[in-house]
């Protein structure tokens, strides 16, 4: 058998500490812990993670892995039964309880931070109410002009958008808000009407993907660009859903589970800017919330629908470099 010193030409170096920038395949003793490690290149993968107090679907959320919010939802089903605007915080490990929407409602579409979240949108019925979030208590701030409910969202507290949705009578909207802080003012029509799509970016640099409209499909792969004024279409999703969770920027994200041409779907697909790649799936197929300011590297699909309600939480982590100990096993 072939020895190391012949393979990479020199002995396994002996550290009191992992070394700062280990090379791909480098090995090293470290005296301190008594192990030996090496540095490899750790695919991508789903791990669980904490469970919600409050198990909940059709909930709203955002921010990243380590600092999520989410808030809303139904506890009981069918939608519509046990309305809560419970609100929860997550650390990267569990999550904590928080103050809860004034308005309960679940489908509500929540866009921003963990310290500075907007809420707005909702059932039942459609709602037009919007709060603002600071870390701890939501505060009520300027409706939208319409009720509206199953919309996508996407950007800041003080720059948002929302996009598409149900009306509260029969039929889909391609209606685009924007919110600046204070108002509502009209952006750009969106292609094609749709609800329950997912948004990620921000208001002058947005992406829009999936959706709904029951006369053309029951679950869309058109992706949308939104450079603050006008949509253009982009690269299809490898596969059609709607209620799914959502992570990243226009040119660098993640669309996982939601609801598919069969059903409750596992399937994560990663974003370049222009093409969807499919990528390690998720543990549950689940209508999930995601995490709207998280990236490709590190995002977060929390509770809702998969079957039955759900409190599960799974972490993404990107395909990166690791250093890994390694044992006889």
């Amino acid at each position: 058998m072939a020895e190391y010193i012949n393979i990479k030409g020199q002995n396994i170096e002996v550290v009191a500490s992992d070394p700062a920038n280990p090379t791909f395949g480098q090995i090293w003793y470290n005296s301190t812990s008594n192990t030996l490690k090496g540095q490899i290149f750790q695919a991508a993968a789903w791990a669980s993670g904490g469970t919600m107090n409050t198990a909940r679907f059709f909930s709203g959320g955002t921010g990243t892995q380590t600092e999520n919010l989410v808030a809303g939802g139904s506890t009981s089903s069918p939608a519509g039964t046990g309305i809560t605007g419970a609100t929860e915080e997550y650390d990267g490990t569990s999550w904590t309880t928080s103050g809860p929407l004034n308005t309960a409602r679940y489908y509500p579409e929540v866009v921003g931070t963990q310290t500075a979240g907007l809420a707005f949108g909702g059932s039942a019925p459609p709602k037009s109410a919007a709060e603002e979030y600071d870390g701890s208590t939501w505060t009520s701030v300027t409706s939208m002009p319409a009720a509206q409910t199953q919309m996508a969202g996407l950007g800041i507290q003080t720059a948002a958008l929302a996009i598409g949705g149900a009306l509260p009578e029969p039929g889909f909207s391609t209606v685009v808000l924007e919110y600046d802080g204070t108002n509502w003012t009209s952006g750009g029509s969106l292609g094609q009407a749709s609800y329950n799509g997912g948004g990620a970016g921000t208001q002058t640099a947005g992406l829009y993907f999936g959706g709904q409209n029951p006369p053309i499909s029951p679950a869309l792969t058109t992706t949308y660009h939104y450079d603050g004024s006008t949509w253009s279409p982009s690269g299809a999703l490898n596969t059609g859903r709607h209620s799914m969770g959502e992570s990243g920027i226009q040119t660098a994200a993640l669309a996982y589970g939601g609801s598919g041409p069969s059903g409750l779907t596992t399937a994560t697909e990663e974003y370049n800017g222009s093409t969807w790649t499919s990528v390690s799936s998720l543990a549950t197929a689940r209508q999930t919330t995601g995490s709207r300011q998280g990236t490709t590297s590190a995002a977060l699909a929390a509770g809702n629908y998969g079957p039955g309600i759900t409190g599960i939480t799974e972490e993404w982590s990107g395909a990166a470099p690791a250093t890994k100990t390694i044992t006889a096993s």
